[in-house]
């Protein structure tokens, strides 16, 4: 199979050692990506269930983080934002993992010259939060139903059908969820705009989009536990958010004065 040859791939979430990342497909989603940069936007290895001996460490998933290190090895440069599951990487902030350079929050140029502001969003988790109760609600209430969407994805599999998230589908028939995203890409889009920034990248939220709100670009590169999706950036700087076939879900083009419309 030819590879798709973009300038830059954004990919988080991968929840490497959590039973419930979709290591597998993300593997054979590399294996059809040639890109030039790649930006790992936080929570790859999952070291909250590391720690709480809830993780696993399959084989799929150290073939994952092999693919990830041989392209670091490569011509292709790798830059890592850790994020909220895996904030010991850091203490690596300014350093290299190998050849893999590690930065808290980065600023990448698109090839037209504009700026993204690069993180995994947990920064804002303070502003967002809902109250311990309702925290560890939800902590169980998501455990069950992604559990339960990679066990619904495998029968599909089976069955010759694609990727179809049910958590995904659940959470935009939820309004809490719904609001929840509405203010994260809120501060998102201020943050981004306070550090003078055409546009802001991140994940965290397991909630893939690419928008424009007020003047900035918006994308969240989604996750590999839910979403199975990752952004990229073209040659000509434009934007496009994948699903886990490497098939566009949407398209924003270059900007210059000012952002240009999502093309679905």
């Amino acid at each position: 199979m030819q590879k798709r040859k973009v300038r830059t791939l954004f990919i988080s979430d991968l929840h490497l050692a959590s039973p419930n990342s979709q290591a597998k497909r993300l593997s054979e989603f590399l294996n059809m990506i040639d890109a030039d940069y790649v930006f790992l936007l936080g929570d790859i290895v999952d070291l909250w269930k590391l720690s709480s001996r809830k993780g696993r460490w399959y084989q799929s998933h150290e073939k994952v983080l092999h693919q990830l290190i041989d392209l670091a090895n490569t011509d292709t440069k790798v830059i890592y934002v850790p994020g909220n599951h895996d904030p010991f990487f850091r203490t690596f902030g300014g350093l290299n993992l190998g050849q893999i350079d590690v930065h808290e929050e980065y600023v990448h140029t698109m090839a037209n010259g504009n700026k993204f502001l690069l993180i995994h969003g947990d920064r804002f988790d303070k502003e967002l939060y809902v109250g311990d109760i309702w925290h560890h609600i939800g902590e169980a209430l998501y455990e069950t139903i992604v559990t339960t969407n990679r066990l619904l994805n495998r029968v599909r599999t089976w069955m010759g059908k694609p990727y179809w998230s049910l958590s995904v589908a659940l959470k935009m028939n939820s309004k809490k969820a719904r609001d929840y995203i509405e203010r994260f890409e809120q501060l998102a889009v201020k943050y981004a705009k306070e550090q003078n920034a055409q546009g802001v990248i991140c994940g965290h939220i397991h909630q893939s989009k690419l928008i424009e709100r007020d003047g900035i670009i918006y994308g969240n590169d989604g996750d590999w536990v839910e979403s199975c999706t990752a952004l990229v950036e073209n040659e000509d700087g434009s934007l496009e958010l994948l699903t886990s076939q490497a098939v566009t879900v949407e398209k924003k083009q270059p900007i210059n004065a000012r952002p240009a419309a999502v093309k679905a």
